[in-house]
């Protein structure tokens, strides 16, 4: 039997009237400083549209919107990163702790069958390793670089997700 809490997270495209809540979760700053590799200036509408412009127009990059019962609550997306497959998310903070992330994974790699498939985060955002090692993704190495958010460099695990692993 399925969760409640989280029984109700659906996927869908991404539209752009799903942006002006993208842009809105994207300012909180602790939301920023969990993700680390964030936007150079998250308050920038004009960069965070062009951001968008280009990933909706790039027809490589499956993208979903997160609904959570039948509010946008966040986003996922498969795209090429350092030249292998990648997948990142991002979870309005509002709606952290109710197991929404680790569901709309779940859900997205049902529809992302590429493998391997790889994913990152910083080695202090336990929340989400735990989300991507739920979701049966391994840790399979370590990298750093500098964080927008942060201003500084990060230590992040590089997570893996083999063939036969969801």
């Amino acid at each position: 039997m399925e969760n409640t809490a989280t029984s109700d997270v659906q996927l869908r495209d991404v539209i752009e009237a799903d942006l002006p809540v993208f842009f809105v979760q994207q300012l909180d700053s602790a939301a920023n400083y969990m993700a680390a590799f964030t936007a150079k200036d998250p308050t920038d509408r004009d960069a965070f549209t062009a951001h968008w412009v280009k990933v909706l127009g790039d027809k490589t990059i499956q993208k979903k919107t997160v609904l959570f019962h039948g509010h946008i609550v966040g986003h996922i997306s498969n795209f090429e990163q350092f030249g292998v497959p990648a997948v990142s998310y991002w979870i309005g903070k509002e709606y952290w702790g109710n197991g929404i992330a680790t569901k709309a994974l779940s859900k997205f790699l049902d529809l992302v069958k590429t493998r391997p498939l790889y994913a990152r985060a910083s080695k202090d955002n336990i929340a989400s390793i735990r989300v991507l090692q739920k979701c049966n993704f391994k840790i399979s190495g370590e990298d750093k670089g500098f964080s927008n958010a942060r201003s500084e460099d990060v230590e992040e695990f590089i997570l893996i997700l083999d063939t036969n692993d969801h």
